[in-house]
């Protein structure tokens, strides 16, 4: 067992939760609800949803790959693939954070944390593997 890929497989299965709990609640349905063009808000939910599977699938693969039912030879790349969207989905969090007009603090937009975390753990497993 990959102790570094279950951990990451652990944080990316509850941000998962998170997401389709807390997020769903607190993010879509008010987006949902407010007053802007209905193309923007379908299109917010399908990212929103695209998301969701993104998460999912990153948590599974995870999981899998630190109970090795996924050959190394095979999960080397997806492990990588998996490591890179998570590092660049935080370091993009943590870029719109300063560079928004609106007073939005690190604090408030902590998902990039759980992302380097994930992208850490990731990494390091998949060179144990």
């Amino acid at each position: 067992m990959n102790i570094y890929l279950l951990i990451a497989g652990v944080i990316a299965l509850a941000t998962s939760v998170w997401h389709l709990t807390y997020a769903r609640k607190q993010f879509l349905m008010p987006m949902l609800h407010a007053d802007f063009d209905a193309t923007a808000q379908v299109i917010m939910r399908c990212v929103f949803h695209y998301v969701t599977v993104f998460l999912l699938l990153s948590s599974f693969v995870l999981l899998a790959c630190a109970f090795a039912a996924v050959a190394q030879m095979q999960s080397y790349g997806m492990l990588i693939f998996i490591a890179l969207n998570f590092g660049l989905f935080a370091i993009w969090q943590i870029y719109i954070a300063f560079m928004s007009d609106a007073s939005v603090s690190l604090k408030r937009l902590f998902q990039w944390l759980l992302f380097v975390l994930i992208a850490g753990f990731t990494a390091i497993g998949a060179l144990q593997a």
